[in-house]
């Protein structure tokens, strides 16, 4: 295998994934969330608690229509992860086009991930909390 077909193979990976996401995003952009349509946070209907997750399609909308207090409103932690995901995005697609290897998550990095969903989920249902990290209704 040469170098060229192994780094067009790693390459379709990230490719194919933004491809995914920008459509994703041009859908949740032109069809707003904000006027319902989309299905209920299983986590919310069961609970009645809003999840980290509550609130990212409309924080998504948001952002893709260019208000960013109103994604904030939504979902702050989203508002934050998204533009850093989109920057890790572009990092992963430069490095299989130039071939260099994938780095490996270190499991710290991870353990954190978690617990910042977690003190975030937490945190957002504590009511006097709920005008600053839960979503806006």
């Amino acid at each position: 295998m040469t170098a060229a077909t192994r780094t067009d193979r790693d390459v379709r990976t990230p490719v194919v994934l933004g491809a995914v996401v920008a459509a994703a995003t041009l859908l949740v952009a032109l069809r707003d969330p904000h006027e319902g349509g989309y299905p209920l946070c299983p986590v919310l209907a069961l609970t009645g608690m809003p999840c980290a997750g509550c609130g990212g399609l409309r924080a998504a909308h948001d952002l893709a229509t260019g208000d960013l207090a109103g994604a904030w409103a939504m979902n702050p932690l989203l508002t934050v992860a998204m533009p850093v995901a989109a920057v890790l995005w572009v990092v992963w697609l430069v490095r299989a086009a130039t071939g260099r290897p994938a780095r490996q998550v270190p499991v710290g990095v991870w353990v954190a991930l978690v617990v910042v969903v977690v003190v975030f989920t937490v945190l957002r249902n504590i009511p006097a909390l709920y005008g600053v990290l839960g979503p806006a209704v």
